[in-house]
C-alpha cells in the first residue's frame, strides 16, 4: 500500500489571495498578520484584480513608496 499525499497548493506571488497572504506574511514575519490589514493596503494602492488575486510584488512596492513617501532616492 502505498502513502497517499496531499498535493500542496501552488501559490503565484503575482496572483495571491488576500488570506493566502496573510498567512504568507505572518510565517514570514513570525507575527500577527490579519485579512483586515492586508485588505486595508491592497485597497489603498488599488491593487486588487477582478479576479480576487493581487501581486505581491505590487504589494511590497506600494508599501515601500509609502514609507519612503514616493521617493526612489
Amino acid at each position: 500500500m502505498t502513502p497517499r499525499h496531499e498535493t500542496a497548493k501552488s501559490l503565484k506571488i503575482t496572483a495571491i489571495t488576500v488570506p493566502d497572504a496573510a498567512k504568507i506574511l505572518a510565517t514570514a514575519y513570525g507575527r500577527r498578520v490579519t485579512e483586515e490589514q492586508i485588505c486595508e493596503v491592497v485597497e489603498a494602492g488599488g491593487l486588487l484584480r477582478a479576479d480576487g488575486t493581487f501581486s505581491l510584488i505590487e504589494y511590497v512596492a506600494y508599501l515601500a513608496g509609502e514609507v519612503t513617501g514616493g521617493h526612489a532616492d
